[in-house]
């Protein structure tokens, strides 16, 4: 289950391009393992598409955003709704042993997975000192 991060107490403002009230953003589920090669992160995003995710990595944070539409067509009239329409948004701080510039992501049936494999180690090396 997704957590709601905020609503705000006004009256909502209106929906935005998607039909979604654009102050409904929630956490969504994640579940991370590691593996030899690295960690993989697996983030449930039901209603999100490729097209309306944004991934990036900037100052050692990976920040999701995913937006959804809502179900509900043009003019309909909610009677009922047990389930909440809102946006995805998180984040996370990298470590120094992720390689930022291999990570990879793919999303399949809403459900997006992002691999952050591990830096190489730096190897022992020799410095020559320069004679002035």
């Amino acid at each position: 289950m997704s957590t709601e991060l905020t609503r705000s107490p006004e009256p909502p403002p209106p929906p935005d391009e998607t039909g979604v009230d654009p102050n409904v953003v929630f956490t969504p589920p994640i579940d991370i393992f590691e593996t030899e090669a690295g960690l993989v992160l697996l983030a449930d995003l039901p209603g999100v598409t490729s097209e309306t995710l944004e991934l990036q990595v900037q100052d050692n944070k990976l920040t999701l955003f995913g937006r959804v539409k809502s179900p509900v067509p043009p003019g309909a009239r909610v009677i009922h709704q047990e389930y909440g329409v809102g946006h995805f948004l998180r984040s996370f701080i990298l470590s120094d042993e992720v390689d930022h510039e291999r990570i990879t992501a793919k999303l399949t049936n809403g459900v997006l997975e992002v691999f952050l494999p591990r830096a190489p180690k730096s190897q022992p090396r020799r410095i020559q000192v320069a004679i002035e």
